[in-house]
Order: C-alpha cells, then sequence, then structure tokens
C-alpha cells in the first residue's frame, strides 16, 4: 500500500469518527454572495441545440485578438445558474458535510434571492445585502471570472449590526468554532468586521480556528495586501488562523512579503507555505493549485508541512467553486483533529468529488472517495 493510499484511508477513518459530533460543531462563514452564471463560449454552432464550445482560455484569447481594431460576435450559452461567491459555496460544502453552519453574507435582501432557497434549507442564515453577480466564463484549462459586485462594496460591521443588531453576531462569533472569512478582495471593507471582532474581544475563550481567502487580490494594492496581512497576523494572537491561497495568490502574497519563492513556484509550494507561516507568525497556511496542495500548520514551537496529489481530472463537470471545496475539506478535516497530510488530502478529495460531480459531498460520500478514489488524470 502506498503512503498516499494510506493517507486517504487515515483521513477517511477520521473523518468517520468525526461524524458523531459534525452536528454539534458550529462554524461562522462570510461575507459575500453572488449568483453565477456558468457559461459556454460558442465555437462552432452545428443546429439548434448542438454546438461546440471554445476549449481553452488561449483559444479564446487568440479569437479576442484577431477582432481588435475590427469587430466580433461571441455567442454565451448560459448553462447553469447557482448559487456562488467564495463564502456562500465553502459553506455550502461544508454544510453539505454535516456541520452545523450559519451564514451572514449578501444573499439578498430584504428577500432572499432563489439561487440561494435550499441552502438556507441546509443552513442558518442571515442576509445583510443583496448579491454580486458572476458570469463564470468556464474552458477546460481554466475560467474567467466576470464580476458585477456593486451591491458587496459597502458591506461592513455597520451593515450586519444594522441588520442582525450587534447582540445576534457576538453570539454566533463567541459560539463558533471555525470562523471562515473569504473574498477580502471584493469587500473592500470587510476589515472593519475582523477589527470589531478583535476590539470587542469576540474570539476569547476557546481558542477558534479562522479561515482567511484573499481570493485574487492582484487588483488590490500592495499596500492594502500589506496592511490586510498585518491585520491577519494580529487575529492570530487570540485564534489560530489559516490564510488558504492558491498558486498565483501564494506568489503575491510572497512578493508584498519578501519571501523568495526558488525555483518553479508550483514545485514549491510546500517550502513557500513554511515561509509564508513564518513570516506572519500565524498558525497556518495553505496552497492549492490544481494537481496537487500543500500545507504547514505550527504545532507548538515547530512548522509542520505536508504535500499531497489529488485526484485530478481533465475534464471536471463544474469547475467553479472547487477552490472553495477544497478549503471546507481543509478545515472539516482540521475540525476532526486530522494532520496536515490528511487535511490536504482531505481538501483535495473534497474538490475532487465536487468537479466530477458538480455538488459537494456528504461526509459518508467524501470518506467513500477518499478510500476508493478514481485515479488522478494527467
Amino acid at each position: 500500500m502506498t503512503d498516499r493510499v494510506e493517507t486517504a484511508r487515515q483521513a477517511a477513518a477520521g473523518l468517520r469518527s468525526f461524524a458523531a459530533s459534525a452536528g454539534s460543531t458550529p462554524v461562522l462563514l462570510g461575507f459575500d454572495g453572488f449568483v453565477d452564471s456558468i457559461i459556454q463560449v460558442v465555437d462552432t454552432r452545428t443546429g439548434v441545440d448542438q454546438y461546440e464550445p471554445i476549449p481553452t482560455i488561449d483559444r479564446f484569447g487568440a479569437r479576442i485578438s484577431a477582432a481588435a481594431g475590427h469587430s466580433s460576435n461571441f455567442e454565451l450559452v448560459n448553462t447553469l445558474d447557482k448559487l456562488g461567491g467564495n463564502g456562500p459555496i465553502m459553506a455550502n460544502a461544508l454544510a453539505a458535510a454535516g456541520v452545523d453552519v450559519t451564514y451572514i453574507g449578501a444573499l439578498g435582501h430584504p428577500e432572499l434571492h432563489p439561487v440561494f432557497q435550499d441552502f438556507a434549507k441546509h443552513a442558518t442564515v442571515h442576509s445583510v445585502a443583496n448579491p454580486g453577480m458572476t458570469d463564470a466564463l468556464e474552458f477546460t484549462d481554466g475560467k474567467l471570472l466576470m464580476g458585477k459586485y456593486q451591491s458587496l462594496i459597502g458591506l461592513d460591521y455597520t451593515a450586519i449590526e444594522n441588520v442582525m443588531g450587534a447582540d445576534i453576531f457576538k453570539n454566533i462569533v463567541t459560539q463558533s468554532r471555525l470562523i471562515g472569512m473569504v473574498n477580502w478582495t471584493m469587500l473592500p471593507r470587510m476589515e472593519t468586521i475582523w477589527q470589531e471582532m478583535l476590539d470587542a474581544d469576540l474570539l476569547t475563550g476557546e481558542r477558534k480556528l479562522i479561515f482567511i481567502d484573499l481570493a485574487d487580490p492582484a487588483k488590490r494594492t500592495r499596500e492594502d495586501i500589506a496592511g490586510v496581512l498585518g491585520l491577519v497576523s494580529k487575529l492570530d494572537a487570540q485564534a489560530d488562523v489559516i490564510l488558504g491561497l492558491n498558486l498565483s495568490e501564494s506568489s503575491q502574497v510572497a512578493d508584498v512579503l519578501g519571501v523568495k519563492i526558488d525555483g518553479d513556484p508550483e514545485d514549491a509550494i510546500e517550502s513557500t507555505c513554511a515561509a509564508l507561516c513564518e513570516k506572519l507568525n500565524i498558525y497556518g497556511v495553505v496552497i492549492h493549485p490544481r494537481k496537487s496542495a500543500a500545507a504547514a500548520v505550527r504545532s507548538g514551537e515547530a512548522v509542520q508541512t505536508g504535500r499531497y496529489f489529488g485526484p485530478f481530472t481533465a475534464k471536471p463537470k463544474l469547475s467553479t467553486g472547487a477552490g472553495d471545496n477544497f478549503n471546507a475539506g481543509f478545515c472539516l478535516a482540521q475540525l476532526a483533529g486530522l494532520g496536515v497530510l490528511e487535511s490536504v488530502c482531505t481538501g483535495t478529495h473534497t474538490s475532487g468529488f465536487y468537479v466530477r460531480n458538480a455538488h459537494s459531498p456528504t461526509l459518508t460520500e467524501l470518506a467513500d472517495f477518499l478510500e476508493n478514489p478514481p485515479p488522478s488524470e494527467d
């Protein structure tokens, strides 16, 4: 039996042991919300209901470049409208695994948007603003997310307090074992929520897990990124903070912090996790490219690291939300008390299940998938 297979089986066993307490494990997620329209760009239409989509971003880019100085028409086929946003997708995945989820965010106000109604059946939802809208153009080698998020710009602690009340917010935060705060890039006033947690001493008591995903900060200034990373370090003084990054984000953060990445960034993800964890002086850092993932987590004075190659597929049914499902799986494993390698393994398999089935797994489905994964595709 290979170490990779054994790691997956150990993760499955840990999740099955956690199943009995999952429903009594309270977590809070926030604070964005989007309606995602999953779209294919038509390459060739062969009939009323038949067409071939443009397969790759490279091909699409070439068609756009060829239109410079002229004009061009692109047919977009909307294949699905679904719940979107980093927070709702991650929260939905944790709810599917049976965890007690509360979500605060932009899901429609004063009425919930229809795409979130099923989610609200499986989680306690407090909607404080209208959602943004995303056109997700999907290709075999990635996706292009075209966001319209004016409704999110003013979402801050005051907006939450005005809708929910300070006492309700305080009670939710203090009772939660995990707090996931994601999509910082598109919520320019999110720091006011983090700062309220610090100023009001809402993170005291039993040490909590806090998961933070900056979500593609390329369009934010270096000063903004440096400032939020400083606040991330301050949060770790009161809770165990995990910073989740994709490959591009890890390079951006390393550059801002002055952390040198030796060689190919993807090959170096394990050492980059450790370096960022040390530089920020936080509990953990996790980096998830498409075919593998790595993490570094503090254990006493030491930093433990691990990398796992997941069940990659070249032909996903749905790729939008894969990273959020990875984050949910990693956090689920951390809540279950699994080690760093088993946590990375659980994240890759949660994402692997999601992209193959176009929905997040239940805890039993995830454990079964870990025990009998499909072969990874090159």
